[in-house]
């Protein structure tokens, strides 16, 4: 075995030692899910400290990895999988997603008022938000197959407007904001009438949008939520090309170049980063606190929630291109802060999965068994809606997942760092200020997962 593989193996453990000694907490359960996270019963600056040591360890191991043809064979190993079967399984997916989106708007009107027995809401926070994406980034981009709206735009005639290129993503970017907004500070999750006018009006937006500029424009370009499943299915193991699938190493499609194109598409990644840590962050005492005092002197509540959404967006970017312009400097490259801040911004995509999977996970699991007895009788409220209490110990998994989704970040931007730069120091020094903006996100990451959850605030 060659240096080079002594050292990423290295990488590994000591990542692993540091999860290790890092304690335990619950993901977010979201409003649905009973219990919620939990305190730790260590301090909380050793937690904190101890995972962002192991991002910066990791990547001061990475940085002894230099054997280039070592990591672009282990960025290409992969085993060919059976193919075939497209044209079923895209007439099942369509399907499925007809059948899906049929059952939010009927179930959504006329089906149970009880939010853990009403298949509408279960279906979109548990089946979808929560289930769904959570076998896209294991599995692939699976909703481009179900997402029912790209069925019924098929169905409709096109005008097939040009679309303003100076647009770019940005329209998503707001899409997915505006998203966030709605799902954060409406009771989505508890009224299933609300519930389905949303996605009843989502839809209305999305065909028209799809019969105006045409349907691949569409979900290409603009549609928010087609964006983020197809950056989320490029985490995935699971790769599709001409001749079939492949199965590769979790997040190595990210290194892929060109993946991300333009500062509107570097805003989509960090837009979809901070959309869910800014997810979990309104749920902590600390925001609570804050937002208090700014309540009570008069700014409403609804008001507040979406100007925190667009400030902490804003500093999560404008920290981003900060990095990037350091890199530019560190590096002594003559490639624009614009270029790096291109290259470098998939591997945020493997932070923003594995605090997801933080997230969600639990959440999912936990309502699993309510959304098969939904499913089986929706339009019925059981007496007794079955549950899965989660063990003690799964806490445990919320804190692994966030860790070893940095550090796939750091090795994934390791090796795009290598394809970008013909000098191994100048690689290994564009990371410098890189590292330092993760290893700042690893630690707000962590800290929101420690916190207990509470009730959103005046909402």
């Amino acid at each position: 075995m060659s240096v080079s593989r002594h050292r990423a193996l290295a990488v590994l453990a000591t990542g692993l030692a540091a999860l290790s000694i890092a304690g335990t907490a619950s993901a977010h359960g979201g409003s649905l899910a009973a219990g919620g996270r939990e305190s730790l019963t260590i301090p909380t600056w050793l937690f904190l400290s101890t995972g962002g040591a192991a991002v910066g360890a990791s990547f001061l191991l990475a940085s002894f990895v230099t054997d280039r043809v070592f990591v672009e064979r282990l960025h290409d190993w992969g085993i060919d999988l059976a193919g075939g079967g497209d044209r079923a399984l895209r007439t099942i997916g369509r399907v499925i997603g007809l059948l899906g989106l049929l059952a939010v708007l009927v179930v959504g009107f006329v089906g149970p008022e009880t939010p853990r027995t009403n298949l509408a809401i279960l279906l979109v926070w548990a089946g979808w938000w929560a289930g769904l994406v959570i076998v896209t980034y294991l599995l692939g981009n699976v909703w481009s197959g179900l997402n029912p709206f790209k069925t019924l735009s098929s169905l409709l005639p096109s005008l097939e407007y040009a679309y303003p290129e100076r647009l770019g993503a940005w329209p998503s970017v707001v899409g997915l904001l505006l998203l966030i907004w709605v799902e954060v500070v409406s009771p989505l999750a508890d009224q299933s009438r609300l519930l389905a006018t949303v996605v009843a009006v989502y839809g209305v937006v999305t065909l028209t949008g799809a019969v105006v500029f045409g349907s691949e424009t569409w979900f290409q370009r603009v549609d928010p939520v087609e964006r983020v499943f197809r950056y989320y299915g490029r985490f995935a193991p699971i790769t599709r090309g001409p001749d079939g699938f492949r199965l590769r190493l979790p997040a190595m499609d990210l290194s892929t170049p060109r993946l991300v194109d333009g500062p509107d598409e570097v805003a989509f990644v960090v837009a979809l980063l901070w959309g869910t840590t800014y997810d979990g962050f309104v749920t902590t005492a600390l925001w609570r606190d804050l937002s208090t005092p700014i309540v009570s002197a008069g700014v409403p509540a609804h008001v507040l929630y979406p100007v925190a959404l667009v400030l902490g967006f804003a500093l999560f970017l404008g920290a981003y291109w900060v990095a990037a312009r350091l890199a530019r400097r560190s590096a002594k490259t003559y490639l624009t802060t614009e270029t790096l801040a291109v290259r470098f911004a998939p591997p945020l995509l493997a932070i923003a999965v594995g605090y997801h999977f933080a997230h969600y996970l639990g959440y999912f699991l936990f309502l699993a068994p309510a959304l098969a007895v939904a499913v089986l009788s929706p339009l019925s409220s059981p007496a007794a809606v079955p549950v899965y209490q989660l063990p003690d110990w799964f806490g445990a998994v919320g804190i692994i997942s966030v860790v070893v989704g940095h550090l796939l970040a750091i090795w994934v931007a390791h090796a795009a760092a290598y394809e970008l730069f013909p000098s191994r120091l100048q690689a290994v020094r564009s990371q410098y200020p890189f590292i330092a903006v993760m290893v700042a996100y690893t630690m707000i990451s962590l800290w929101i997962v420690s916190r207990p959850e509470v009730s959103l605030p005046h909402l």
